[in-house]
């Protein structure tokens, strides 16, 4: 967690990842396997952009019924220190240009576990009400599916 952290803002999800950080760094920023884990199954990924650069945009898409892909992320990398930190937020798009509806900041941390990586989804928000809304929307469930397929891939690619 950040050292700013608000429980009345923020939303934070962890695991113990039973891999190295250097697997569970690969299935974050390969887009090939993010697309693996980064949406609840069976919907299925695709990632736009990805680049791994502060100011790189970071788009993705959703196909929930086997159909279309249609807009799911559209957002900004704010920080990428190699196998420790990814921050991303929706709050701008690629090159810093500001978004059209702001809502959340992502800061992702991967520290050493004695049984692998400790991972650390703290999501932040602007106001009281968009944090009950993304947890209406159902954050824990969601993130906390997501988290298990990260896990379950870097813990068979490890």
């Amino acid at each position: 967690m950040t050292d700013t952290a608000r429980t009345d803002l923020d939303l934070t999800i962890s695991r113990i990842i039973k891999a190295p950080r250097t697997a569970v760094w690969r299935a974050w920023t390969d887009p090939a396997s993010f697309e693996q884990w980064w949406v609840p199954a069976p919907s299925r990924c695709q990632v736009v952009d990805m680049e791994l650069r502060p100011g790189g945009a970071f788009t993705t898409q959703i196909s929930e019924d086997g159909g279309d892909f249609v807009p799911h992320m559209a957002g900004c990398f704010l920080a990428v220190d190699d196998l420790e930190r990814i921050v991303f937020t929706n709050s701008l798009v690629g090159g810093w240009r500001p978004a059209e509806q702001p809502f959340m900041t992502a800061i992702i941390t991967l520290n050493d576990h004695p049984t692998g990586t400790e991972y650390v989804a703290h999501v932040m928000h602007k106001n009281r009400a968009d944090r009950e809304t993304h947890e209406e929307m159902g954050f824990y469930d969601g993130w906390g599916t997501v988290t298990e397929q990260l896990a379950e891939l870097a813990e068979r690619q490890a």
